[in-house]
C-alpha cells in the first residue's frame, strides 16, 4: 500500500506542478478508490499536500506574484468558511461525500476544457472587490473543510473573472490563499479525527518534489495542451469515482 500512496503523490505532485492546481480534486478519490484510505483520513492528509505543495510553489512568486490585499481578504473569509465546512462534512455519510465530490470534478473538468480569459487589467480593481473576494473567501472555504480540497481549481477562475486579477497574478494570489484555506481545513479535519501521519508523509513528500520538477517541465510545454490533459483526466476519474459510489447504492 505505501508504493500506492508514493506512486500516487508523484502523479497528484506533478500535475500541481504542471498546471498549478488540481491536487486535492484527484488526491481524495484516488487515495479512497484505489488505495481504499478512509474519507477522512484521505481529507486530511489532501489539505497537507495542499499546504506543502502550494507553499513551494508560491516561494519564488511573493515578490510581485501576488495580490496581497486580495489574498487577505480571500483567506480572512475562507478560514472561518473552511472551519464551518468540515463540521458539515461529519454530519454527511461517506457516499454523499463521494457523490459531492464527483459531481465537483465534472464542473471543474468541463470548466478547464474551456479556456480562461486573462480579463484582466491594466492595473484597476474591480469596483466592487471587497465584496467579490469576501464571496469567493466563503465559497471556496466551504469546498476546502466540506471536501477537503485546496481549491486551486476554483480560485484562479474566480480571481480573473470576477476580480479582473492577470492570470499570473491571480496563481500566486491562489496559491497563498490555499494555504491559508489548507492550515484551518487540516487542523479542522486533524482535530476530529486524527491523521494518520505515515500515510500523509507517504504521500505529501513525494508530491512535492514532483511538484517542483512538473514545475519546471511546465515551462517547456504548451499551456494549451497541458490543461486539455488535466481535464480529461478529472473527467475520467469524476466518472469513475460517480459509478462505483452509486452503483452499490442502487
Amino acid at each position: 500500500m505505501t508504493f500506492l500512496v508514493i506512486a500516487l503523490g508523484v502523479v497528484v505532485g506533478a500535475v500541481m506542478g504542471l498546471v498549478g492546481a488540481g491536487g486535492g480534486i484527484i488526491s481524495v478519490p484516488a487515495l479512497v478508490g484505489l488505495v481504499g484510505v478512509p474519507v477522512a483520513d484521505a481529507m486530511t492528509a489532501s489539505l497537507v499536500m495542499a499546504i506543502a505543495s502550494a507553499s513551494t510553489a508560491v516561494v519564488p512568486r511573493l515578490r510581485g506574484g501576488v495580490d496581497w490585499p486580495v489574498a487577505a481578504a480571500v483567506s480572512a473569509a475562507g478560514i472561518p468558511a473552511a472551519l464551518v465546512g468540515t463540521a458539515v462534512n461529519t454530519l454527511l455519510p461517506q457516499p454523499l461525500l463521494l457523490i459531492g465530490f464527483g459531481a465537483l470534478m465534472l464542473i471543474a473538468g468541463v470548466r478547464m476544457l474551456r479556456p480562461i480569459p486573462d480579463n484582466a487589467s491594466r492595473g484597476e480593481r474591480h469596483p466592487r472587490w471587497l465584496i467579490h473576494a469576501v464571496l469567493i473567501g466563503l465559497g471556496v472555504g466551504m469546498l476546502t473543510g466540506l471536501l477537503g480540497v485546496g481549491g486551486g481549481f476554483v480560485i484562479v477562475p474566480a480571481l480573473t473573472l470576477l476580480l479582473r486579477l492577470p492570470m499570473k497574478l491571480a496563481i500566486g494570489t491562489s496559491l497563498v490563499v490555499t494555504v491559508a484555506n489548507s492550515l484551518a481545513g487540516a487542523a479542522a479535519h486533524a482535530s476530529i479525527g486524527g491523521i494518520d501521519i505515515p500515510l500523509t508523509v507517504a504521500f505529501t513528500v513525494p508530491a512535492m518534489i514532483a511538484s517542483l520538477l512538473g514545475a519546471r517541465l511546465a515551462g517547456k510545454l504548451p499551456g494549451k495542451g497541458l490543461q486539455i490533459g488535466f481535464a480529461v483526466l478529472v473527467l475520467v476519474i469524476a466518472v469513475v469515482t460517480l459509478v462505483v459510489t452509486i452503483i452499490p447504492l442502487t
